[in-house]
């Protein structure tokens, strides 16, 4: 990029949530935009996350744009090497490369209120947008916890979503951190070679049978001669997902049959009394995210298997101490231990117009409008913001209902014309994450007795959306202006720094004043 290069969208990273919003701010035919992407390939999760036996627990063909429909997945269930070059594909088949800029790391943005624009710091020089779309993802930057004695470890150690694939584990005595989605992949793929594998498991997971197949030719053959049967198959298994929340949200004592499916599950795999007491979970299904394997808890049974059921809580030379002072002598350690989502570093990069960063105002927790945009940082939106996030279906859907509001937000700013910016109202946004909130309360999300990384240091739920995606596309087709207000540049062409939005049919905003287009 040129020193001083100004663009009107600039999208950072190039994940599902980023070149969603490529492709459709080409739709809306702006080819004014950049995506700023910090690594030298697109894929985002999908390309961080290489490790042994990654895959997908979503069906593939839910898992993917509904826009950019992909009738040969090889799988029911896609492993990671295929969801990324189905984005490869989804940037070429869009015409997308001329717009990325690889290595290019974001490292500040701050918000130019006289200019209506932002300065965006990257590792390869400055430019300036007039909006920002953040798809940085809240699963890109890993979360390795600080254990005691980890610096003087003699062997080696890394995350799961930066696999050392130079470093041969076979023959080696491994300790896997972490009993999450990633590590219930990479234990049984790793099992049959190491010498030793040493389970630390701090609470148990509920894992379920994953009904995965290889999809038959005449099945990729039907959906690519008749597109609308990969429609169908798509629409099915979103509308049983559909269904199932519910449960989730209102009911989630009708969870118990699920539990007790789960618990034959390993009892079929799992003999030994004392291993599945090891790993029976004393939390209500669904209050962490349930995982789905066939292969985990017989990799659990083998010879070469401890299960310690208590987390990491020392390390002293090549000796892993945990939290009940069971011992391991290991040579290398895995951490599967997750990301940071409620704490997201981006948001420390980010400086609004009162000159906090995003971090700071969000210290008490994360808040947004419609999971979009926060108060004081005027034309800056999020994709996969707060409560965005799902516990039973593709995260795909929900991308795809925020890049709607995307759409509308710069079309708003079209019809406001000149040099406009629009801002989230606080109260707007109080408003809404008041009532997330309350619907979050009786979820098995806070009421199924769990800690999980869906709650941030308070115990606040601002992670999930506890509802239907049907509800959250309904609540994000359009832009309501009553919620927002506009800031005008100084000068000619504006009408001061900032003027209340046209209030809107039910937006609650008393006092404002319509700005006609162009004002």
């Amino acid at each position: 990029m040129t020193e001083h290069e100004h663009v009107r969208v600039a999208v950072i990273g190039s994940g599902f949530g980023g070149l969603g919003a490529a492709v459709r701010l080409r739709r809306e035919g702006i080819t004014d935009f950049v995506v700023l992407e910090r690594a030298g390939s697109v894929g985002g999760t999908w390309r961080d996350n290489s490790y042994p036996g990654c895959a997908c627990d979503v069906p593939s063909h839910l898992y993917s744009f509904s826009f950019a429909p992909h009738p040969d997945w090889p799988r029911t269930f896609s492993g990671q090497e295929h969801i990324r070059a189905y984005l490869e594909h989804v940037t070429d088949v869009f015409g997308l490369r001329p717009h990325l800029r690889f290595d290019s790391e974001v490292k500040r943005m701050a918000w130019d209120k006289e200019k209506l624009r932002w300065g965006i710091e990257t590792s390869r020089g400055f430019l300036t947008a007039d909006v920002v779309v953040s798809a940085t993802g809240p699963l890109s930057d890993p979360k390795v916890p600080d254990i005691p004695g980890i610096d003087s470890f003699p062997g080696k150690v890394f995350h799961s979503a930066r696999w050392d694939h130079d470093y041969d584990l076979r023959g080696k005595r491994v300790a896997m951190v972490g009993t999450g989605a990633s590590a219930i992949q990479i234990v049984p793929a790793i099992q049959p070679e190491v010498s030793r594998l040493t389970l630390f498991q701090r609470t148990p997971p509920w894992v379920m049978p994953r009904v995965d197949r290889a999809i038959t030719g005449a099945e990729r053959w039907l959906h690519k001669q008749l597109p609308f049967t990969t429609q169908a198959r798509r629409g099915l298994l979103w509308g049983i997902r559909e269904l199932q929340v519910q449960a989730f949200t209102k009911r989630p004592g009708e969870l118990g049959l699920v539990e007790r499916l789960a618990g034959r599950n390993m009892a079929r795999a799992v003999k030994d009394p004392a291993l599945r007491a090891k790993l029976t979970p004393d939390y209500r299904i669904g209050c962490k995210r349930i995982l789905l394997s066939n292969t985990y808890y017989p990799a659990l049974t083998r010879s070469n298997v401890d299960v310690v059921a208590s987390g990491l809580a020392k390390i002293d030379g090549s000796t892993l101490v945990a939290a009940d002072g069971s011992t391991a002598e290991v040579d290398a350690i895995i951490f599967g231990t997750g990301f940071h989502v409620t704490d997201m570093p981006i948001a420390d990069r980010v400086v609004g117009a009162e000159g906090r960063t995003l971090a700071e105002v969000w210290r008490g927790g994360m808040k947004s409008l419609r999971g979009a945009t926060a108060a004081g940082f005027p034309n800056w939106m999020t994709i996969i913001g707060p409560n965005t996030g799902l516990g039973n279906s593709s995260m795909i859907l929900m991308i795809e209902s925020q890049l709607n509001y995307m759409a509308d937000y710069v079309r708003q700013l079209d019809v406001l014309g000149g040099r406009a910016a629009l801002d989230a109202r606080p109260d707007a946004v109080e408003d809404w994450n008041d009532k997330v909130q309350e619907r979050m309360r009786r979820t098995v999300w806070n009421t199924g007795g769990c800690t999980s990384w869906y709650l941030d240091a308070s115990g606040r739920n601002t992670t999930i959306w506890p509802g239907t995606t049907t509800e959250f596309r309904s609540a994000t087709r359009r832009v309501d202006l009553g919620e927002y207000e506009v800031l005008r540049a100084p000068g000619p062409s504006g009408t001061g720094p900032r003027t209340p939005a046209a209030r809107t049919k039910n937006s609650g905003t008393k006092g404002a004043k319509r700005v006609e287009a162009g004002a």
